[in-house]
């Protein structure tokens, strides 16, 4: 349904960056917003965001989401290969999201969902929303360039959407009233030891955290997980206690009086809503 007072298409969304497994902080901030009673329109994610997004958007509640992710592995999402275009292929995850998402296209979710990728010949940001490209769209989003092999999509290599949009808060911004972006990638510490591992992930995100700053101002609440820069991109071990951070860092945001006013404005969107929808149906009964 329309905004009342302007033509957004909707009235609250969330926006969820990337950062690898610290994208379980998402969880945390999911169920805060939920205890807020909001509910999203619309859900932009990138890489990490993306699948928390999408799994969200799908209809499971967070605490099912780390559920699915319970005693994982990263060798389980993952493929090796020939290190030709990257180190895996993201077999694991494909399948893992096929077998676990109920809605096979985009229009089958529960929220309206955008997928940021990034298009790797064009060097551009594509934004996936409709058809049934639902999981290539997803993995595509995650596939963090050189670790992974690129998605195909029509015949299209896709990479991660954090490449050149980490923080997808602007892929909603003109569409909605309000939004709530998390940004779960924080500038990481250098590392006291190098290795090829710790550099390309300080590398990913000193690179990803440069195309954030303009999207942090788009925010009407932001919301930055501050503590986790410690656990790495691929930490699957840690996942309550990342999300338990996610939770404390969304608590904290939306206990401030600015974001008490945006959730006020979306409690009285919902009751006019509420009420509109009551006076279409008294008036469909007298038909």
């Amino acid at each position: 349904m329309a905004v009342f007072s302007k033509s957004y298409d909707h009235f609250l969304g969330y926006a969820l960056s990337g950062g690898g497994a610290k994208g379980f902080a998402h969880l945390g901030a999911l169920k805060i917003l939920e205890k807020c009673g909001l509910k999203p329109d619309v859900i932009a994610g990138t890489s990490a965001g993306a699948l928390a997004g999408v799994f969200y958007a799908d209809g499971y509640h967070p605490d099912e989401i780390v559920e699915l992710f319970h005693r994982k592995e990263f060798r389980e999402f993952v493929e090796f290969t020939l290190p030709t275009s990257g180190f895996f292929k993201s077999t694991g995850l494909h399948n893992f999201l096929k077998r676990n998402l109920r809605a096979k296209r985009f229009e089958e979710l529960q929220i309206p969902f955008y997928a940021v990728t990034t298009d790797w010949d064009r060097a551009a940001t594509v934004i996936f929303s409709n058809g049934d490209d639902l999981v290539d769209a997803v993995v595509a989003s995650c596939s963090v360039p050189i670790v992974f092999y690129p998605q195909i999509i029509h015949g299209v290599p896709y990479v991660d959407g954090g490449l050149l949009k980490n923080f997808p808060v602007s892929v909603i911004r003109k569409k909605c009233k309000y939004v709530i972006g998390v940004n779960v990638s924080l500038i990481l510490p250098a590392p006291e030891k190098n290795n090829i591992r710790r550099m390309m992930e300080r590398t990913f995100n000193l690179m990803s955290n440069s195309n954030t700053l303009i999207d942090k101002a788009y925010c009407d609440i932001l919301i930055e997980t501050e503590g986790i820069e410690k656990f790495s991109m691929f930490d699957l071990q840690n996942q309550i206690k990342i999300m338990d951070a996610g939770y404390h860092c969304a608590a904290l945001a939306m206990s401030k009086k600015e974001s008490w006013e945006v959730v006020r404005k979306c409690h009285r969107h919902y009751e006019l809503t509420k009420q509109i929808r009551g006076q279409i149906d008294r008036v469909k009964g007298w038909m």
